[in-house]
C-alpha cells in the first residue's frame, strides 16, 4: 500500500496556537477599560453642573447648601487645615486596618488549626463585631485613660476586624478538600499543607476582606473621633466637620466631607489594585479572556 500523499504545505503551522489581536491601547490604558472610566466621570460632572446650577437658580444661601464651586474654593483655601487633618485621620485607618490584617489573619489560621478553640471564641468575635462601636467608644476612651489616638485606633481596629478574619477562615476551609487529602497521603506537615494549600487558597478571600475592612477602617476612625470630640493640633476630619458646623462655616464641611469620600475612594482603589496583581495570573476572578 503506497503511503497516502502529505498534505499541501502552506506555510503555516497546524499545530500553532491561535494569536489574539492585541487590544489596543490610550494613554496607557487598555480601550475596553475606557466606558468603565469615562462613564462615571460623565454622570458626575452632571451631576455637579446640576447641582451648581440649582444653587444659583433657587438662590439657597451658602449656609444651608454651599455649591461645588464653593465647595472647591473652600478646598483650596484652608487645605493646609483640612490636608493636616487629613493625614491624622487616615493615620488611624491605616494602623487601624494593619492591625486588623495582623490579629485576624492569626486568629483565623489558629481557628482553622483548632475547631475547638474557633467554637470557644469565634462566637466572641461575632458580638464584637455586631456591637456598635459608638456605644462603647466613651468606655474606651475611659479605659485608656483618655488617650485619644489609642482609643481611635481600638474602635477603627474594632469595626475592621471581623471582614479579615470571617473572610480568612472561610476561604482556608475552601481548600478542595482532594488535595489536602493527597498532601495528607504524601506526609506533608500541616504547616505545609497550610503554607502549600490553604493560604493560596485562601488569598482570593483575604483580599475581599481587605477590600471591605479598609472601608470600615476609616469609617471607624471617623465615628469614634465624632464620638470622642478629639480637638487641639492633633485633629481629624471629624472634628474639622464639627467645628464647622458650631462656626456655621458649612462650605468647609462640604469639603471635609468630600476629603473624607475621597480618602475612602482612594483606599478601595488601592486594595483592588491589590488584589488584582496578586491574583491577575492564576485566580478566576482576576485571569483575563478572550471572549
Amino acid at each position: 500500500m503506497s503511503p497516502l500523499p502529505d498534505a499541501p504545505h502552506d506555510g503555516t503551522d497546524a499545530e500553532a496556537r491561535p494569536v489574539f489581536a492585541e487590544e489596543a491601547r490610550h494613554l496607557g490604558i487598555a480601550a475596553s477599560t475606557w466606558p468603565g472610566i469615562l462613564a462615571p466621570l460623565a454622570i458626575g460632572v452632571l451631576a455637579l453642573a446640576g447641582w451648581e446650577w440649582a444653587v444659583k437658580a433657587y438662590q439657597i444661601p451658602h449656609y444651608v447648601l454651599p455649591g461645588p464651586v464653593l465647595i472647591g474654593q473652600t478646598i483650596v483655601a484652608d487645605w493646609a487645615l483640612l490636608f493636616d487633618s487629613l493625614l491624622w485621620t487616615m493615620g488611624i485607618a491605616l494602623k487601624a486596618l494593619a492591625a486588623a490584617i495582623i490579629v485576624g489573619v492569626t486568629l483565623a489560621v489558629l481557628f482553622t488549626q483548632s475547631k475547638w478553640l474557633e467554637k470557644s471564641l469565634f462566637p466572641y468575635a461575632v458580638v464584637l463585631q455586631v456591637t456598635p462601636v459608638v456605644s462603647i467608644a466613651p468606655l474606651i476612651i475611659i479605659w485608656t485613660d483618655n488617650n485619644i489616638p489609642l482609643a481611635l485606633l481600638i474602635c477603627a481596629w474594632i469595626v475592621a476586624f471581623f471582614p479579615i478574619l470571617s473572610n480568612t477562615i472561610l476561604g482556608l476551609n475552601s481548600a478542595d478538600h482532594n488535595l489536602v487529602n493527597l498532601f495528607q497521603m504524601y506526609g506533608a506537615s500541616r504547616w505545609q499543607t497550610l503554607r502549600y494549600l490553604k493560604l493560596p487558597a485562601a488569598l482570593p478571600y483575604f483580599l475581599a476582606g481587605l477590600k471591605i475592612s479598609g472601608g470600615l477602617a476609616l469609617i471607624g476612625a471617623v465615628v469614634a473621633e465624632f464620638v470622642a470630640g478629639s480637638g487641639g493640633q492633633a485633629s481629624g476630619l471629624a472634628y474639622r466637620i464639627m467645628e464647622s458646623g458650631y462656626q456655621l462655616k458649612i462650605p468647609r464641611m462640604f469639603a471635609a466631607l468630600i476629603m473624607i469620600s475621597g480618602a475612602g475612594i482612594a483606599v478601595f482603589l488601592a486594595t483592588s489594585w491589590l488584589s488584582h496583581r496578586l491574583l491577575k495570573n492564576w485566580h478566576e476572578s482576576a485571569v483575563k479572556r478572550e471572549n
